[in-house]
């Protein structure tokens, strides 16, 4: 019989292991579970170690669970259910709560979702109040020192006291003034071209931009704005470009033309990320399910 260590689980683990289970694979499980590969390998590993057994071996170019592994699966999701049973907690009641829940977004999530989010609480909850600040590139240490309840971003702390859920996928575009410039033909006109691009309050440059500095390849940035708000004054009657998530041409840059990026670069997977203290608190799931909703509403 195996000797389970049984501090080296918890129920984020366990739900890594069905997920890969599921989808036997590693990137595929990351994707559905909103974490990252080198995360989802290290909870595998920790639960190797806890365990006494592989779990999953390499098979041809992907993995196969082992037998204990396909075995022990039921198991493991019997006992998340019930754990989730005693962890709802006492009943909670939308119509009659009253807090006030803090949101970390830059302007660009702000706009997509939380005008929809507020509509809903106004209907559903109107004692919950609405609190939403800037949140640059965020860090874990914003929802461990509880200056906000949840933060939306496409870039999630890669620490396990901090969880995640995807909410919505966007790809990168160039926003541009049609009455002044056509888009770009191919790279080098983009790159010769002059932008307009956002560097965050902290020093941060956004991922596009530190992803063209790792290729070796640079823009003609003649300006930058510490958030995307101001990127609609700077583009309008210039020939100016701006590369920002398509979403865009429904709020902050509506009006504008768009036309894709001349190179390869991956898609934003926006988030909502949150402390492991709130996984199961009534009042923070319903609203975090409230904001997944808002976020599957603007995909149809």
């Amino acid at each position: 019989m195996k000797s389970v260590d049984q501090f080296n689980m918890d129920t984020r683990s366990l739900e890594v292991f069905l997920a890969v289970l599921k989808e036997n694979s590693v990137s595929r499980a990351a994707d559905t579970l909103g974490m990252s590969q080198s995360a989802v390998s290290h909870t595998l590993e920790r639960l190797r170690k806890a365990l006494g057994d592989p779990l999953f071996v390499k098979s041809g170019r992907g993995i196969a669970p082992t037998r204990y592994a396909i075995k022990t699966g039921p198991h493991v999701r019997q006992i998340l259910d019930e754990l989730q049973s005693l962890s709802q907690g006492p009943p909670f009641e939308p119509a009659t709560a009253t807090f006030t829940f803090t949101i970390a977004a830059n302007d660009y999530q702000r706009d997509l979702l939380l005008p929809a989010l507020m509509r809903s609480l106004s209907e559903k909850a109107p004692g919950i109040r609405l609190q939403v600040i800037p949140s640059g590139i965020p860090g874990p240490a914003m929802l461990r020192d509880d200056i906000c309840d949840l933060i939306i971003t496409p870039h999630a702390p890669d620490t396990a006291d901090i969880v995640q859920k995807s909410l919505l996928r966007d790809r990168m575009v160039i926003f541009y003034d049609a009455s002044q410039r056509h888009p770009p033909g191919n790279l080098a006109e983009y790159l010769r071209a002059r932008h307009v691009d956002v560097l965050f309050s902290g020093g941060e440059h956004t991922g596009l931009e530190n992803s063209l500095q790792g290729r070796g390849l640079s823009r003609d940035i003649v300006v930058t704005v510490p958030n995307f708000s101001g990127l609609p004054e700077f583009l309008r009657g210039t020939n100016l470009l701006a590369s920002a998530p398509l979403g865009m041409q429904h709020q902050l840059l509506r009006g504008f033309a768009t036309a894709p990026l001349p190179f390869e670069y991956r898609e934003v997977n926006l988030l909502m990320i949150w402390h492991q203290r709130y996984q199961t608190d009534a009042g923070h799931r319903w609203l975090r399910n409230e904001l997944a909703r808002v976020a599957r509403a603007q995909t149809h």
